[in-house]
């Protein structure tokens, strides 16, 4: 009779170790900026490894894979948007009155590693932090309200 081996279970993370592994996360934004989307496959690799060995570094990961979808991918979806319904209606004078509109969310996506940044630097030092909007939704998600 085959006997099936006991599934491998991990110590909980230190608190420097949580500290560590949130702001990576966070920082993982920066990835976005020489691969385009590889920011996001790290932030959701960190959730996926250290979901069930701290909630801390779950809530901070999964926040920061959040941000970069709607900021990242969404910023760009809707700064592009932008450009092209300007450069159709530039025909018209009212593309040229749009031009400023496309300029301004076009750096939308740009800035989002600032905010994420500082994120980082407060997960390092122990602290909880919340994006915006995202993090309630996040935080509720994870405990299942």
């Amino acid at each position: 009779m085959e006997s099936t081996p006991p599934p491998i279970t991990y110590p909980p993370l230190s608190p420097q170790d949580e500290h560590n592994w949130a702001m990576l996360a966070h920082l993982s934004i920066l990835l976005n900026l020489i691969t385009g989307l590889l920011g996001t496959v790290a932030a959701l690799g960190i959730y996926l490894i250290f979901k069930d060995r701290s909630r801390y570094v779950a809530y901070q990961s999964l926040q920061s894979l959040v941000f970069q979808l709607v900021v990242w991918v969404g910023g760009w979806a809707i700064a592009g948007t932008a450009w092209a319904l300007s450069g159709v209606l530039s025909v018209v004078l009212i593309g040229f009155l749009m031009m400023p509109l496309a300029c301004l969310l076009s750096v939308l996506p740009l800035a989002a590693p600032i905010y994420s940044i500082v994120g980082a630097v407060q997960c390092s030092q122990g602290q909880d932090f919340r994006y915006w909007l995202i993090g309630d939704w996040v935080r509720g998600t994870l405990s299942g309200a």
